[in-house]
């Protein structure tokens, strides 16, 4: 077998009924968060210039597009959604993926499920089985995939889309190997386009092509299924020679499955998931210190070197470049106390007291998180106090809030009221919650953006 048909037999061989609780437990949560933070990104710039763009979302079709609650073609309303996904970087990520699991797979099953009859159980296994798929293959070519500049959650969540799609299209090892040699070709997305509107997009450029890619396989369309390990293919050009271990792609082969065993983590703060143990470290010192800024003589954040290229923006100039600056969250923290949706409006990094603490902020490498050690988003915060003490606040390693680590009830629901309704009225918000908890007992996934659309009478208006 090639990698690529490799990969088709054992992901199509995850089925629901094989699955252990938490798996299952997981992926409702996946979905749960993931439409969520679809719903408040629906509102972003970003969304409204994509969807102003001639023929974008124009035809009518089945599939929603949650910006305005309309129906439109299978690939558009993909494409829309995923990339209102990410547009507020609120989704959950992962370090076998090493970025954001979910996104690449909530949009296109939300979509295929709105063609077709998909039951909860049936979304569930294809979402666990994308997840595994690109997580292994994240796995196999990190860090020098990751370090090279490739943002994987769209170079590699392309493959989860193919592998999630797969499932639900009912394709058969071949065609599916045939889905993921035709992605290989499709697959992008750079990070230095970080904490630009091209970063979403990223991701909905991928779903959509990764809808693409399955279909086209599906009808009969031709790729080279040794897309992985020809001499020109997708491990030569975004790799090099010796820089991955496929080995590791197969090895222990959903034992445990990824998204039981490490997981995913869950984001208490909208911005990248490399500064939430920091922002977390400068939370716990204000709160045990009881500190104001006015205390503060100078701040440094060490994390993990691998942190750094992406985060160290001393003086970002609108939101979303505040989503990728150390200094700025550090700041937020600690004038705050928490980080929230309302400060990456994009005057927001330049209210005054926040420039004030980001002055006295420096950044730099933790000498004992050396970026091949286990501590890959450990931080710490050492503060220098005008009294002449010296506190700090270490957090070794901790992603998201995942299993591990997880989110109470009430911190989902939080988080899900603030995101929803944006866009739905309480009621609505509610009754989605509701049905997203007890994903695995819908009979149609369909029920899910019946909900979101609603009717005039539960869309809100203007005035509100």
């Amino acid at each position: 077998m090639t990698i690529a048909e490799e990969l088709a037999h054992r992901a199509l061989t995850i089925q629901y009924d094989d699955l252990p609780e938490q798996a299952i437990h997981w992926a409702e949560i996946g979905f749960l968060d993931t439409i969520g933070v679809t719903l408040a990104g629906s509102q972003e710039f970003c969304v409204r210039i994509l969807r102003g763009l001639p023929g974008v979302g124009e035809s009518k079709g089945p599939c929603l597009t949650f910006d305005n609650q309309q129906r439109c073609d299978l690939l558009d309303a993909a494409m829309i959604n995923a990339t209102a996904s990410h547009a507020l970087d609120f989704d959950d990520f992962a370090s076998g993926i090493g970025g954001h699991p979910s996104v690449p797979l909530v949009p296109a099953i939300l979509a295929v499920g709105d063609i077709q009859n998909v039951s909860g159980r049936q979304a569930i296994s294809a979402y666990v089985a994308g997840f595994e798929a690109e997580s292994r293959l994240g796995r196999a070519v990190h860090p020098v995939h990751y370090d090279k500049g490739w943002h994987p959650t769209a170079t590699l969540g392309i493959f989860g889309t193919v592998i999630a799609v797969s499932h639900l299209l009912n394709l058969d090892e071949q065609r599916t190997a045939t889905a993921i040699a035709i992605a290989s070709s499709l697959a992008s997305g750079i990070k230095t386009n970080f904490g630009t509107m091209t970063k979403p997009l990223h991701i909905g450029h991928s779903v959509r092509n990764g809808l693409m890619a399955t279909f086209l396989a599906r009808d009969g369309f031709t790729a080279n299924s040794e897309c992985f390990e020809h001499k020109q293919g997708f491990l030569a050009a975004f790799q090099g020679e010796d820089t991955f271990d496929i080995s590791k792609l197969f090895e222990n082969w959903a034992n445990p499955l990824e998204i039981v065993d490490p997981g995913f983590g869950l984001k208490q703060f909208p911005c990248c998931g490399s500064t939430h143990t920091a922002i977390n470290c400068m939370i716990d010192l204000r709160r045990e210190h009881n500190l104001s800024p006015d205390q503060i003589r100078s701040v440094q954040v060490l994390v993990n070197p691998r942190r750094l290229p992406h985060t160290d923006n001393p003086d970002p100039q609108n939101g979303l470049e505040g989503k990728f600056s150390l200094p700025y969250l550090i700041a937020r923290a600690l004038v705050d106390g928490d980080v929230r949706l309302c400060h990456f409006d994009d005057q927001a990094p330049f209210e005054p007291s926040v420039r004030s603490v980001m002055a006295k902020i420096s950044t730099g490498a933790h000498p004992d998180m050396p970026a091949q050690s286990d501590n890959q988003f450990g931080s710490e915060v050492v503060i220098d106090l005008n009294d002449g003490r010296r506190i700090n606040h270490r957090i070794d390693h901790r992603l998201g809030r995942g299993p591990g680590h997880p989110m109470s009830m009430d911190e989902l629901r939080h988080k899900f009221d603030d995101c929803a309704g944006r866009v739905l009225t309480s009621s609505r918000v509610s009754m989605l919650f509701d049905k997203l908890l007890g994903l695995r007992e819908l009979p149609h996934i369909q029920a899910l953006s019946d909900v979101i659309a609603g009717d005039d009478s539960t869309q809100k208006s203007a005035a509100e």
